[in-house]
């Protein structure tokens, strides 16, 4: 399964290595073999990083728009050309089925390559009429800002942080998970074989203290985070000491609401790809699903033989619909909270094991699990268990509906089905969440804004949106005749 890049660090254009840092592999899920070994960024790497990114930003934000933008787009199309491989790849580092990564992972980030380089050319201030004199707004560059990964969506991250980034003529340091550390390489060289100036795009490879380094810099004007809560607030807090920008794309524990007119089938594929999709490893899955009461039998009826025919097997075989955990670790982590399920009362409906997979048994797999008759203070409906375990809620009315839904310190995501869309745009609007969907679930197209409310997150990604997270507005007031002054 040997995916052993050509170093560690991609920096200044090119691949750079130094053994002093900390061992970090990249484990095959399915199997434990090990795909590769890297190491850690030192602090010399860090530094060498920051100083070629300081170094190429003033030159790239002084290029027109309409210039930055051709490198994205010559990117998005090798992406595209290497998509293949890129997305083997990313199957080997995260575990994810081939059918996924096929469409979801390289594909994605040249989805938002394509929109960010189109957008490039137009990014503009204002001009502001005073009846005379007038005022101009300028948008400029940050200067370096910094990207953290996580290991759920290793290139599309990359990507979905710095495209807008560069688009906006900031130069960018990107550090992947530690769990997933090959893809951003690949991202990296595309970016040099598509004529990135040197040094406007690097990664360096590291643990959390990395990561502390990158967060706390002075010479770093923003970070970009997508983590976890607690990761979230330790980013925030090294962040603070420099005032810098930041976003972040936290946790969450979305809701799902199913009322009874809904078109069931397709509310039970939502909550399926709101759930087992990427092994359940998606930060705005909907994981508590409240289905009003006149349906609920049959849903969970449906539910459970629709999941009960999900193939889990050889995540490099084309048919196969669900690869393991990213890791062992994870996975037994997630099997707490199933046993924590079963044990405050929840009724396993289906899953709640470990397959048994012939030539895989030292992987990190995970039966797709529905737990029925969940209420509200059970542990698995309060807290984000990051893995396929469905809890399925049973409600009466719109108004318990709601008020059930908005009761968590999160609010990335929710989602709605049902046949009445005046009842639908009004459900929305009253859920505290910052990404909804109606009759659909997941959907992320990088043309629309991305991000959480409450402790789920600050900012947004995609969309032009992103754009003013990675610039500054300056104004600019002109006097069309003398000063006016009493002195």
């Amino acid at each position: 399964m040997n995916a052993q890049p050509k170093a560690s660090h991609h920096i200044a254009g090119v691949y750079i290595e130094d053994d002093a840092g900390a061992v970090i592999e990249s484990i095959y899920p399915a199997t434990g073999e090990l795909n590769a070994r890297l190491y850690a960024a030192t602090p010399a790497i860090v530094e060498r990083a920051v100083e070629a990114a300081k170094a190429a930003q003033p030159a790239w934000a002084a290029m027109k728009g309409v210039e930055r933008g051709r490198i994205l787009l010559r990117t998005a199309q090798l992406l595209r050309e290497r998509n293949q491989d890129l997305s083997r790849i990313e199957t080997l580092d995260t575990g994810k089925a081939i059918q996924e990564t096929l469409v979801a992972d390289a594909a994605s980030a040249a989805d938002a390559l394509e929109y960010f380089g189109g957008l490039a050319g137009a990014i503009t201030g204002e001009h502001i009429d005073l009846g005379g004199d007038f005022v101009y707004t300028r948008r400029e560059a940050l200067g370096v800002c910094a990207g953290i990964g996580a290991w759920n969506y290793p290139i599309q991250i990359a990507a979905w942080k710095s495209a807008p980034a560069l688009a906006c003529g900031n130069s960018f340091i990107f550090k992947p998970s530690e769990m997933t550390p090959l893809t951003a390489l690949l991202l990296a060289e595309a970016f040099t074989d598509a004529g990135l100036p040197a040094g406007v795009f690097n990664v360096v490879q590291g643990y959390g203290d990395t990561g502390a380094a990158l967060a706390s810099h002075p010479d770093i004007a923003k970070i970009s985070l997508t983590g976890s809560v607690p990761t979230g607030a330790k980013v925030l807090a090294a962040a603070a000491p420099t005032i810098k920008s930041v976003t972040m794309e936290l946790g969450g524990k979305s809701p799902i609401l199913v009322f009874d007119d809904a078109d069931l089938e397709s509310a039970i594929g939502g909550a399926m790809l709101g759930n087992f999709y990427s092994t359940g490893q998606i930060c705005s899955n909907g994981t508590r699903v409240f289905v009003q009461r006149g349906v609920h039998e049959r849903f969970l009826d449906r539910l459970k033989s629709r999941t009960e025919a999900i193939r889990l097997g050889d995540p490099l075989d084309p048919d196969t619909h669900l690869g393991p955990m990213v890791s062992v670790a994870q996975r037994d982590k997630v099997l707490g909270y199933i046993e924590s399920g079963k044990r405050e009362g929840a009724r396993v409906l289906t899953g709640g094991g470990v397959p048994e997979l012939q030539g895989f048994e030292n992987g990190a797999w995970i039966q797709p699990t529905v737990f029925a008759d969940v209420t509200d203070s059970m542990t698995i409906a309060r807290e984000e268990i990051f893995g396929p375990v469905m809890s399925v809620l049973v409600f009466d009315d719109e108004a318990e509906a709601l008020e059930r839904a908005n009761a968590s310190q999160f609010g990335l995501a929710a989602g709605v089905f049902t046949a009445d869309l005046s009842r639908a745009h009004r459900v929305v609007s009253q859920l505290e969440a910052g990404t909804t969907w109606i009759n659909t679930y997941n959907l992320t197209p990088v043309e629309a804004p991305f991000g959480g409310v409450k402790q789920s997150g600050i900012g947004r990604e995609n969309s032009r949106a992103a754009v003013d997270h990675y610039t500054r507005v300056k104004s600019v007031y002109v006097a069309a005749g003398p000063v006016d002054s009493p002195y």
